[in-house]
Protein backbone atom coordinates (compact mmCIF):
# COMPACT_ATOMS: atom_id res chain seq x y z
CA UNK A 1 0.00 0.00 0.00
CA UNK A 2 1.26 3.76 -1.23
CA UNK A 3 1.84 6.31 1.33
CA UNK A 4 -0.34 8.23 -0.70
CA UNK A 5 -3.15 5.61 -0.07
CA UNK A 6 -2.16 5.98 3.98
CA UNK A 7 -2.49 9.68 3.70
CA UNK A 8 -6.19 9.46 2.06
CA UNK A 9 -7.51 6.87 4.82
CA UNK A 10 -6.51 9.28 7.82
CA UNK A 11 -9.90 10.96 9.16
CA UNK A 12 -10.90 14.64 8.56
CA UNK A 13 -10.77 16.55 11.91
CA UNK A 14 -11.67 19.56 13.86
CA UNK A 15 -10.04 20.92 16.99
CA UNK A 16 -11.59 21.49 20.22
CA UNK A 17 -10.60 24.16 23.37
CA UNK A 18 -12.51 22.36 26.61
CA UNK A 19 -12.07 24.52 29.35
CA UNK A 20 -12.12 23.47 32.88
CA UNK A 21 -12.08 25.61 35.65
CA UNK A 22 -9.06 25.56 36.35
CA UNK A 23 -7.34 24.69 33.51
CA UNK A 24 -7.57 23.99 29.67
CA UNK A 25 -7.17 21.40 26.94
CA UNK A 26 -7.12 21.15 22.95
CA UNK A 27 -8.18 18.08 21.26
CA UNK A 28 -8.61 16.98 17.91
CA UNK A 29 -12.25 15.60 16.59
CA UNK A 30 -12.61 12.95 13.76
CA UNK A 31 -15.86 14.49 12.14
CA UNK A 32 -17.58 11.95 12.52
CA UNK A 33 -17.72 12.18 16.62
CA UNK A 34 -20.79 12.53 18.16
CA UNK A 35 -20.80 14.28 22.01
CA UNK A 36 -19.80 10.75 24.31
CA UNK A 37 -17.04 10.51 21.93
CA UNK A 38 -15.96 14.24 22.94
CA UNK A 39 -16.97 13.67 26.40
CA UNK A 40 -15.69 10.35 27.06
CA UNK A 41 -12.54 11.71 25.60
CA UNK A 42 -12.20 14.26 28.29
CA UNK A 43 -12.73 12.65 30.94
CA UNK A 44 -10.27 10.37 30.50
CA UNK A 45 -7.91 13.03 30.00
CA UNK A 46 -9.28 14.38 33.27
CA UNK A 47 -9.00 10.76 34.66
CA UNK A 48 -12.43 10.91 35.48
CA UNK A 49 -14.82 7.88 36.32
CA UNK A 50 -17.90 9.60 38.32
CA UNK A 51 -19.17 10.75 34.63
CA UNK A 52 -22.63 11.01 35.35
CA UNK A 53 -22.21 14.71 36.86
CA UNK A 54 -20.87 16.28 34.37
CA UNK A 55 -21.52 17.89 30.94
CA UNK A 56 -20.35 19.77 28.06
CA UNK A 57 -21.50 22.92 28.09
CA UNK A 58 -21.19 25.92 25.17
CA UNK A 59 -22.72 29.35 24.92
CA UNK A 60 -25.42 30.33 21.72
CA UNK A 61 -27.17 33.30 21.12
CA UNK A 62 -26.66 34.13 24.72
CA UNK A 63 -28.29 30.86 26.15
CA UNK A 64 -26.09 28.25 27.88
CA UNK A 65 -26.28 24.94 26.41
CA UNK A 66 -25.32 21.66 27.76
CA UNK A 67 -23.83 18.91 24.35
CA UNK A 68 -25.93 16.42 23.35
CA UNK A 69 -24.53 13.02 24.32
CA UNK A 70 -26.25 11.00 21.27
CA UNK A 71 -25.77 13.12 17.95
CA UNK A 72 -22.84 14.07 16.30
CA UNK A 73 -20.49 17.00 17.67
CA UNK A 74 -21.28 19.29 14.30
CA UNK A 75 -24.83 18.48 13.67
CA UNK A 76 -25.37 20.07 17.04
CA UNK A 77 -25.74 24.09 16.87
CA UNK A 78 -22.56 25.14 17.87
CA UNK A 79 -20.52 28.34 18.00
CA UNK A 80 -18.65 28.27 14.51
CA UNK A 81 -15.24 28.63 15.44
CA UNK A 82 -12.24 27.49 15.71
CA UNK A 83 -11.10 26.09 17.98
CA UNK A 84 -14.78 25.19 18.74
CA UNK A 85 -14.90 26.20 22.61
CA UNK A 86 -16.85 24.01 25.79
CA UNK A 87 -16.71 24.18 29.42
CA UNK A 88 -16.61 21.03 31.17
CA UNK A 89 -18.50 21.77 33.86
CA UNK A 90 -21.07 19.41 36.59
CA UNK A 91 -24.35 18.81 34.88
CA UNK A 92 -25.81 17.69 38.09
CA UNK A 93 -25.42 17.82 41.96
CA UNK A 94 -24.87 15.08 44.45
CA UNK A 95 -27.71 14.92 47.14
CA UNK A 96 -25.03 14.31 49.84
CA UNK A 97 -21.49 15.15 48.72
CA UNK A 98 -19.55 13.01 51.05
CA UNK A 99 -21.31 9.77 50.01
CA UNK A 100 -21.55 10.47 46.27
CA UNK A 101 -18.47 11.79 45.05
CA UNK A 102 -16.01 8.95 45.13
CA UNK A 103 -12.85 10.09 43.24
CA UNK A 104 -10.79 13.19 44.40
CA UNK A 105 -11.15 14.99 40.70
CA UNK A 106 -14.77 14.96 40.92
CA UNK A 107 -14.57 16.22 44.34
CA UNK A 108 -11.61 18.53 43.25
CA UNK A 109 -14.00 19.85 40.04
CA UNK A 110 -16.76 19.98 42.20
CA UNK A 111 -14.96 22.08 45.04
CA UNK A 112 -13.57 25.07 42.25
CA UNK A 113 -16.67 24.93 40.65
CA UNK A 114 -18.91 25.54 43.95
CA UNK A 115 -16.57 28.43 45.08
CA UNK A 116 -16.36 29.97 41.59
CA UNK A 117 -20.61 30.04 41.82
CA UNK A 118 -20.17 31.75 45.35
CA UNK A 119 -17.57 33.96 44.54
CA UNK A 120 -19.53 35.10 41.11
CA UNK A 121 -22.59 35.32 44.07
CA UNK A 122 -24.50 32.41 41.89
CA UNK A 123 -24.84 30.88 44.92
CA UNK A 124 -25.93 33.11 48.27
CA UNK A 125 -23.75 32.61 51.22
CA UNK A 126 -24.04 34.65 54.39
CA UNK A 127 -21.05 36.87 55.00
CA UNK A 128 -20.00 34.48 58.10
CA UNK A 129 -20.61 31.35 56.22
CA UNK A 130 -18.25 33.23 53.45
CA UNK A 131 -15.69 33.64 55.60
CA UNK A 132 -15.38 29.73 57.18
CA UNK A 133 -15.24 28.95 53.46
CA UNK A 134 -12.37 30.56 52.44
CA UNK A 135 -10.51 29.58 55.61
CA UNK A 136 -11.13 26.32 54.20
CA UNK A 137 -10.29 27.24 50.46
CA UNK A 138 -7.21 28.64 51.68
CA UNK A 139 -6.34 25.46 53.99
CA UNK A 140 -6.60 23.61 50.48
CA UNK A 141 -4.44 26.01 48.69
CA UNK A 142 -1.88 26.54 51.34
CA UNK A 143 -2.23 23.38 53.78
CA UNK A 144 -1.42 23.83 57.81
CA UNK A 145 -1.15 27.53 58.86
CA UNK A 146 2.74 28.42 59.45
CA UNK A 147 3.00 32.06 61.12
CA UNK A 148 7.03 31.99 60.29
CA UNK A 149 5.76 31.45 56.50
CA UNK A 150 2.25 32.70 56.22
CA UNK A 151 2.80 36.42 57.14
CA UNK A 152 0.33 39.43 56.76
CA UNK A 153 -0.50 40.26 53.26
CA UNK A 154 0.12 36.19 52.01
CA UNK A 155 -3.58 36.44 50.88
CA UNK A 156 -3.61 39.63 49.28
CA UNK A 157 -3.77 38.00 45.49
CA UNK A 158 -6.48 35.72 45.98
CA UNK A 159 -10.05 36.16 45.76
CA UNK A 160 -11.72 34.93 48.92
CA UNK A 161 -15.19 36.65 49.39
CA UNK A 162 -17.64 37.75 47.01
CA UNK A 163 -17.66 41.28 46.02
CA UNK A 164 -21.48 41.84 48.21
CA UNK A 165 -19.92 40.61 51.31
CA UNK A 166 -16.73 43.35 51.00
CA UNK A 167 -19.01 46.18 50.16
CA UNK A 168 -21.85 45.69 53.06
CA UNK A 169 -18.65 45.82 55.18
CA UNK A 170 -16.81 48.67 55.81
CA UNK A 171 -13.63 46.60 56.46
CA UNK A 172 -9.96 46.86 55.08
CA UNK A 173 -8.03 44.09 53.41
CA UNK A 174 -6.08 43.43 56.55
CA UNK A 175 -9.21 43.28 58.39
CA UNK A 176 -10.65 40.51 56.11
CA UNK A 177 -7.28 38.87 56.17
CA UNK A 178 -6.96 38.44 59.78
CA UNK A 179 -10.65 37.10 60.19
CA UNK A 180 -9.70 34.34 57.72
CA UNK A 181 -6.62 33.55 59.07
CA UNK A 182 -8.18 33.12 62.70
CA UNK A 183 -10.31 30.30 60.76
CA UNK A 184 -7.23 28.78 58.91
CA UNK A 185 -5.54 28.41 61.59
CA UNK A 186 -8.10 26.28 63.62
CA UNK A 187 -7.79 23.92 60.39
CA UNK A 188 -4.62 22.71 60.90
CA UNK A 189 -3.68 18.87 60.05
CA UNK A 190 -6.06 19.01 57.55
CA UNK A 191 -5.19 17.39 54.02
CA UNK A 192 -6.73 19.37 51.04
CA UNK A 193 -9.03 16.71 49.54
CA UNK A 194 -10.66 16.80 53.48
CA UNK A 195 -10.80 20.85 53.27
CA UNK A 196 -12.25 20.42 50.04
CA UNK A 197 -15.26 17.66 50.94
CA UNK A 198 -15.64 20.09 54.51
CA UNK A 199 -16.13 23.05 51.64
CA UNK A 200 -18.66 21.13 49.55
CA UNK A 201 -20.73 20.13 53.10
CA UNK A 202 -20.93 23.32 54.13
CA UNK A 203 -21.90 24.41 50.35
CA UNK A 204 -24.50 22.00 49.94
CA UNK A 205 -26.50 22.92 52.29
CA UNK A 206 -27.47 26.55 50.99
CA UNK A 207 -30.31 27.30 49.65
CA UNK A 208 -29.16 28.00 46.11
CA UNK A 209 -26.72 25.07 45.96
CA UNK A 210 -27.12 22.71 42.70
CA UNK A 211 -30.04 24.94 41.17
CA UNK A 212 -30.71 26.13 37.81
CA UNK A 213 -33.25 28.36 37.30
CA UNK A 214 -35.25 29.34 34.18
CA UNK A 215 -38.02 32.10 33.87
CA UNK A 216 -41.33 31.10 34.01
CA UNK A 217 -45.00 32.35 33.66
CA UNK A 218 -48.55 30.61 34.50
CA UNK A 219 -49.80 32.48 31.11
CA UNK A 220 -48.02 33.07 28.16
CA UNK A 221 -48.11 37.20 28.54
CA UNK A 222 -46.23 37.62 32.19
CA UNK A 223 -42.93 35.67 32.75
CA UNK A 224 -43.70 36.43 37.02
CA UNK A 225 -41.94 32.96 38.65
CA UNK A 226 -38.98 31.43 38.12
CA UNK A 227 -38.89 27.33 38.05
CA UNK A 228 -35.68 25.39 39.53
CA UNK A 229 -34.20 22.45 39.19
CA UNK A 230 -32.39 20.56 41.25
CA UNK A 231 -31.60 17.15 42.38
CA UNK A 232 -34.09 17.15 44.55
CA UNK A 233 -36.72 17.82 42.47
CA UNK A 234 -38.68 21.38 40.68
CA UNK A 235 -39.26 24.48 42.56
CA UNK A 236 -41.67 26.93 41.82
CA UNK A 237 -39.93 30.56 43.19
CA UNK A 238 -41.40 34.44 42.83
CA UNK A 239 -39.36 36.67 40.99
CA UNK A 240 -37.51 37.94 43.64
CA UNK A 241 -37.10 35.10 46.31
CA UNK A 242 -34.82 32.62 45.17
CA UNK A 243 -34.53 31.38 49.12
CA UNK A 244 -37.86 29.66 49.59
CA UNK A 245 -39.90 28.12 46.83
CA UNK A 246 -43.83 28.97 46.54
CA UNK A 247 -44.34 25.35 45.85
CA UNK A 248 -42.16 22.10 45.06
CA UNK A 249 -42.56 18.76 43.65
CA UNK A 250 -40.13 15.81 45.00
CA UNK A 251 -39.02 13.58 41.71
CA UNK A 252 -40.49 10.67 43.68
CA UNK A 253 -43.87 12.39 43.30
CA UNK A 254 -43.77 13.42 40.07
CA UNK A 255 -45.46 11.53 37.73
CA UNK A 256 -44.60 13.06 34.03
CA UNK A 257 -42.84 15.67 32.58
CA UNK A 258 -43.75 17.00 28.67
CA UNK A 259 -44.13 20.08 26.84
CA UNK A 260 -45.21 21.12 23.76
CA UNK A 261 -43.86 24.46 21.99
CA UNK A 262 -43.27 26.76 24.72
CA UNK A 263 -46.00 24.77 27.30
CA UNK A 264 -44.85 22.69 29.45
CA UNK A 265 -46.53 20.39 31.63
CA UNK A 266 -45.81 18.81 35.02
CA UNK A 267 -48.10 15.81 36.25
CA UNK A 268 -47.88 14.98 40.18
CA UNK A 269 -48.34 10.86 41.19
CA UNK A 270 -51.18 11.57 42.57
CA UNK A 271 -53.74 11.62 39.79
CA UNK A 272 -56.44 13.56 41.74
CA UNK A 273 -53.58 16.45 42.67
CA UNK A 274 -53.50 19.66 40.06
CA UNK A 275 -51.60 19.34 37.14
CA UNK A 276 -49.41 22.08 36.89
CA UNK A 277 -48.74 24.14 33.38
CA UNK A 278 -46.22 27.35 32.92
CA UNK A 279 -44.86 28.86 29.81
CA UNK A 280 -41.27 29.37 28.94
CA UNK A 281 -40.05 32.24 26.86
CA UNK A 282 -39.14 29.79 24.10
CA UNK A 283 -38.85 26.34 23.12
CA UNK A 284 -35.50 25.88 23.70
CA UNK A 285 -35.64 26.99 27.09
CA UNK A 286 -38.55 23.43 27.72
CA UNK A 287 -35.97 21.25 26.28
CA UNK A 288 -32.93 22.38 28.32
CA UNK A 289 -35.55 22.17 31.27
CA UNK A 290 -36.93 18.65 30.19
CA UNK A 291 -33.36 17.24 29.90
CA UNK A 292 -31.94 18.40 33.82
CA UNK A 293 -35.28 16.78 34.48
CA UNK A 294 -34.78 13.77 33.33
CA UNK A 295 -31.04 13.71 34.12
CA UNK A 296 -31.57 14.63 37.79
CA UNK A 297 -34.37 11.98 38.29
CA UNK A 298 -32.50 9.36 36.74
CA UNK A 299 -29.82 9.98 39.35
CA UNK A 300 -32.34 10.48 42.09
CA UNK A 301 -33.42 7.00 41.11
CA UNK A 302 -29.95 5.32 40.90
CA UNK A 303 -29.51 6.49 44.20
CA UNK A 304 -32.41 4.99 46.16
CA UNK A 305 -31.70 1.90 43.99
CA UNK A 306 -29.01 -1.03 44.61
CA UNK A 307 -25.40 0.15 43.43
CA UNK A 308 -23.79 -1.33 40.54
CA UNK A 309 -21.50 -3.24 40.31
CA UNK A 310 -19.15 -0.65 38.85
CA UNK A 311 -20.08 2.10 41.76
CA UNK A 312 -19.89 -0.38 44.24
CA UNK A 313 -16.38 -0.74 42.93
CA UNK A 314 -15.49 2.86 42.39
CA UNK A 315 -16.96 2.82 46.24
CA UNK A 316 -14.62 0.38 47.27
CA UNK A 317 -12.09 1.91 45.52
CA UNK A 318 -12.73 4.87 46.91
CA UNK A 319 -13.19 3.39 50.76
CA UNK A 320 -9.39 1.64 50.12
CA UNK A 321 -7.99 4.90 48.55
CA UNK A 322 -9.67 6.95 51.70
CA UNK A 323 -8.17 4.14 54.09
CA UNK A 324 -4.63 4.09 52.30
CA UNK A 325 -5.11 8.44 52.49
CA UNK A 326 -6.02 7.97 55.84
CA UNK A 327 -3.03 5.92 56.56
CA UNK A 328 -1.00 7.83 54.15
CA UNK A 329 -2.26 11.35 56.08
CA UNK A 330 -1.55 9.18 59.35
CA UNK A 331 1.90 8.48 58.28
CA UNK A 332 2.67 11.81 57.08
CA UNK A 333 1.61 13.10 60.09
CA UNK A 334 3.92 11.55 62.43
CA UNK A 335 6.68 12.06 60.03
CA UNK A 336 5.19 15.65 60.21
CA UNK A 337 4.89 15.70 63.76
CA UNK A 338 8.27 13.74 63.74
CA UNK A 339 9.68 16.20 61.73
CA UNK A 340 8.72 19.11 63.42
CA UNK A 341 9.48 17.51 67.00
CA UNK A 342 13.14 16.60 65.12
CA UNK A 343 13.44 20.38 63.87
CA UNK A 344 12.53 21.41 67.17
CA UNK A 345 15.12 19.27 69.22
CA UNK A 346 17.54 20.92 66.21
CA UNK A 347 16.14 24.22 66.92
CA UNK A 348 16.49 23.19 70.42
CA UNK A 349 19.74 22.01 70.01
CA UNK A 350 21.07 25.05 67.81
CA UNK A 351 19.77 27.33 70.60
CA UNK A 352 21.81 25.00 72.97
CA UNK A 353 24.81 25.23 70.98
CA UNK A 354 24.38 28.78 69.92
CA UNK A 355 24.13 29.67 73.90
CA UNK A 356 26.56 27.38 74.36
CA UNK A 357 28.70 29.40 72.21
CA UNK A 358 27.46 32.73 73.22
CA UNK A 359 28.54 31.19 77.02
CA UNK A 360 31.53 30.48 75.51
CA UNK A 361 31.93 33.77 74.04
CA UNK A 362 31.16 35.70 76.93
CA UNK A 363 33.26 33.39 79.38
CA UNK A 364 36.44 34.32 77.07
CA UNK A 365 35.54 37.66 77.22
CA UNK A 366 35.35 37.19 80.74
CA UNK A 367 38.91 35.36 80.66
CA UNK A 368 40.39 38.37 79.11
CA UNK A 369 38.43 40.72 80.90
CA UNK A 370 39.75 39.07 83.97
CA UNK A 371 43.03 39.24 82.26
CA UNK A 372 43.01 42.62 81.54
CA UNK A 373 41.59 43.31 85.40
CA UNK A 374 44.32 41.47 86.65
CA UNK A 375 47.13 43.04 84.47
CA UNK A 376 45.66 46.37 85.56
CA UNK A 377 45.12 45.29 89.49
CA UNK A 378 48.53 44.14 89.09
CA UNK A 379 49.69 47.47 88.03
CA UNK A 380 47.24 49.43 90.38
CA UNK A 381 48.79 47.15 92.85
CA UNK A 382 52.47 48.24 91.73
CA UNK A 383 50.87 52.10 91.72
CA UNK A 384 49.73 51.63 94.67
CA UNK A 385 52.63 50.10 96.61
CA UNK A 386 54.99 52.83 95.12
CA UNK A 387 51.74 55.33 96.47
CA UNK A 388 52.30 53.56 99.92
CA UNK A 389 55.88 53.84 100.03
CA UNK A 390 55.58 57.54 98.93
CA UNK A 391 52.51 57.89 101.42
CA UNK A 392 54.86 56.47 103.95
CA UNK A 393 57.92 58.77 103.06
CA UNK A 394 55.46 61.12 102.77
CA UNK A 395 54.06 60.30 106.06
CA UNK A 396 57.30 59.95 107.80
CA UNK A 397 58.38 63.41 106.34
CA UNK A 398 54.97 64.63 107.70
CA UNK A 399 55.97 63.39 111.01
CA UNK A 400 59.33 65.28 110.53
CA UNK A 401 57.20 68.29 109.25
CA UNK A 402 54.85 68.14 112.00
CA UNK A 403 57.90 67.90 114.56
CA UNK A 404 59.69 70.83 112.76
CA UNK A 405 56.22 72.82 112.94
CA UNK A 406 56.00 71.59 116.69
CA UNK A 407 58.99 72.75 117.38
CA UNK A 408 58.95 75.88 115.50
CA UNK A 409 55.83 76.26 117.45
CA UNK A 410 56.85 76.30 120.50
CA UNK A 411 59.91 78.67 119.21
CA UNK A 412 57.31 80.74 118.06
CA UNK A 413 55.65 81.04 120.80
CA UNK A 414 58.46 81.55 122.48
CA UNK A 415 59.70 83.96 119.77
CA UNK A 416 55.96 85.62 120.29
CA UNK A 417 56.36 85.83 123.66
CA UNK A 418 59.85 87.29 123.49
CA UNK A 419 58.53 89.49 120.53
CA UNK A 420 55.27 90.63 123.53
CA UNK A 421 57.62 91.12 125.58
CA UNK A 422 60.11 93.17 123.59
CA UNK A 423 57.15 95.34 122.28
CA UNK A 424 55.60 95.53 125.70
CA UNK A 425 59.41 97.31 126.57
CA UNK A 426 59.52 98.89 123.20
CA UNK A 427 55.85 100.47 124.18
CA UNK A 428 57.25 101.42 127.63
CA UNK A 429 60.14 102.85 126.14
CA UNK A 430 58.42 104.70 123.83
CA UNK A 431 56.04 105.88 126.74
CA UNK A 432 59.21 106.73 128.60
CA UNK A 433 60.28 109.02 125.26
CA UNK A 434 57.27 110.03 124.87
CA UNK A 435 57.63 111.17 128.38
CA UNK A 436 61.12 112.48 128.17
CA UNK A 437 60.46 113.69 124.56
CA UNK A 438 57.88 115.78 126.96
CA UNK A 439 60.42 116.46 129.25
CA UNK A 440 62.40 117.74 127.28
CA UNK A 441 60.01 119.74 124.79
CA UNK A 442 59.22 121.59 127.96
CA UNK A 443 62.59 121.77 129.14
CA UNK A 444 63.89 123.27 126.01
CA UNK A 445 60.65 125.66 125.79
CA UNK A 446 62.16 126.46 129.13
CA UNK A 447 65.94 126.82 127.64
CA UNK A 448 64.06 129.06 124.81
CA UNK A 449 62.27 131.08 127.00
CA UNK A 450 65.37 131.60 129.39
CA UNK A 451 67.19 132.00 126.80
CA UNK A 452 65.00 134.53 124.70
CA UNK A 453 65.08 136.17 127.86
CA UNK A 454 68.78 136.50 128.53
CA UNK A 455 69.03 137.38 125.13
CA UNK A 456 66.43 140.39 125.77
CA UNK A 457 68.10 141.24 128.69
CA UNK A 458 71.68 141.46 126.39
CA UNK A 459 70.35 143.51 124.41
CA UNK A 460 69.26 145.74 127.20
CA UNK A 461 72.54 145.85 128.36
CA UNK A 462 73.91 146.17 125.51
CA UNK A 463 71.67 149.37 124.39
CA UNK A 464 72.51 150.41 127.88
CA UNK A 465 75.91 149.65 128.07
CA UNK A 466 75.85 152.07 124.46
CA UNK A 467 74.15 154.56 126.14
CA UNK A 468 77.05 155.03 129.20
CA UNK A 469 79.26 154.88 126.24
CA UNK A 470 77.45 157.80 124.69
CA UNK A 471 76.98 159.88 127.58
CA UNK A 472 80.68 159.13 129.18
CA UNK A 473 82.84 159.07 125.98
CA UNK A 474 81.23 161.34 123.37
CA UNK A 475 84.78 162.15 121.75
CA UNK A 476 84.52 158.61 120.61
CA UNK A 477 81.90 159.67 118.24
CA UNK A 478 83.63 162.70 117.06
CA UNK A 479 87.01 160.98 116.90
CA UNK A 480 86.36 157.54 115.27
CA UNK A 481 89.96 157.28 114.09
CA UNK A 482 90.76 155.44 117.46
CA UNK A 483 90.16 152.19 117.31
CA UNK A 484 87.57 151.02 119.00
CA UNK A 485 89.76 147.86 120.19
CA UNK A 486 92.07 149.77 121.89
CA UNK A 487 89.48 151.86 123.58
CA UNK A 488 87.33 149.04 124.69
CA UNK A 489 91.04 147.91 126.56
CA UNK A 490 91.50 151.22 128.06
CA UNK A 491 88.13 151.93 129.22
CA UNK A 492 85.76 149.04 129.67
CA UNK A 493 85.60 147.95 133.67
CA UNK A 494 84.62 144.69 135.49
CA UNK A 495 81.02 145.01 134.19
CA UNK A 496 82.22 144.90 130.23
CA UNK A 497 84.22 141.42 130.83
CA UNK A 498 81.24 140.31 132.85
CA UNK A 499 78.82 141.22 129.62
CA UNK A 500 81.61 139.04 127.47
CA UNK A 501 81.56 136.25 129.79
CA UNK A 502 77.68 135.70 130.25
CA UNK A 503 77.38 135.82 126.40
CA UNK A 504 79.94 132.56 126.23
CA UNK A 505 77.28 130.42 128.78
CA UNK A 506 74.19 131.86 126.50
CA UNK A 507 76.36 130.51 123.42
CA UNK A 508 77.75 127.21 124.99
CA UNK A 509 73.80 127.02 126.73
CA UNK A 510 72.33 127.01 122.96
CA UNK A 511 75.06 124.34 121.83
CA UNK A 512 73.78 122.09 124.38
CA UNK A 513 70.52 122.58 123.55
CA UNK A 514 70.59 121.71 119.95
CA UNK A 515 72.63 118.81 120.67
CA UNK A 516 70.61 117.27 122.62
CA UNK A 517 67.59 117.91 120.35
CA UNK A 518 69.30 116.04 117.72
CA UNK A 519 70.44 113.38 120.24
CA UNK A 520 66.66 113.28 120.69
CA UNK A 521 66.06 112.67 117.11
CA UNK A 522 68.36 110.25 116.18
CA UNK A 523 67.21 108.04 119.02
CA UNK A 524 63.58 108.54 117.65
CA UNK A 525 64.71 107.08 114.20
CA UNK A 526 66.49 104.78 115.63
CA UNK A 527 63.25 103.76 117.66
CA UNK A 528 60.62 104.13 115.15
CA UNK A 529 63.41 101.91 113.06
CA UNK A 530 63.31 99.66 115.69
CA UNK A 531 59.13 99.66 115.79
CA UNK A 532 59.16 98.26 112.20
CA UNK A 533 61.49 95.85 112.63
CA UNK A 534 59.24 94.18 115.19
CA UNK A 535 55.86 94.71 113.67
CA UNK A 536 57.44 92.64 110.37
CA UNK A 537 59.03 90.03 112.85
CA UNK A 538 55.04 90.07 114.77
CA UNK A 539 53.54 89.81 110.69
CA UNK A 540 56.22 86.82 109.74
CA UNK A 541 55.58 85.20 113.11
CA UNK A 542 51.46 85.40 112.62
CA UNK A 543 52.16 83.82 109.20
CA UNK A 544 53.80 81.22 110.42
CA UNK A 545 50.93 80.46 113.18
CA UNK A 546 48.66 80.11 110.30
CA UNK A 547 50.66 78.14 108.13
CA UNK A 548 51.78 75.82 111.19
CA UNK A 549 48.04 75.64 111.39
CA UNK A 550 47.30 75.03 108.05
CA UNK A 551 49.76 72.24 107.97
CA UNK A 552 48.39 70.44 111.17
Amino acid sequence: MSIRGLKKKQPKTFKVKIVTVDAEMEFSCEMKWKGKDLFDLVCRALGLRETWFFGLQYTIKGMCTWLKMDKKVLDQEIPKEDPISFHFLAKFYPEKVEEELLQEITQHLFFLQVKKQILDEEIYCSPEATVLLASYAVQAKYGDYDPNFHEPGFLAHDELLPKRVLRQYQLTAEMWEEKITAWYAEHRGIARDEAEMNYLKIAQDLEMYGVNYFPIAQNKNHTDLLLGVDAKGIHIYSINNRFSPNKSFEWSAIRNISYSEKELTIKPLDKKAEVFKFFSSQLKVNKLILQLCIGNHDLFMRRRKVDSIEIQQMKAQAREEKARKKMENQRLAREKQLREEAERAKEELERRLFQLEDEARQANEALLRSQEAAELLAEKAQIAEEEAKLLAQNAAEAEQERQRLEITALKTKEEKRLMEQKMREAELIAVKLVKESDRRAKEAEHLKQDLHEAREAERKAKQKLLDITRLNYPHMVKYPQYSPTDTRDANFDKGSIKLDLKDIDLKRLSFEIERERLDYLEKSRKFEDRLKELKSEIHALKLEEKQSGLYS
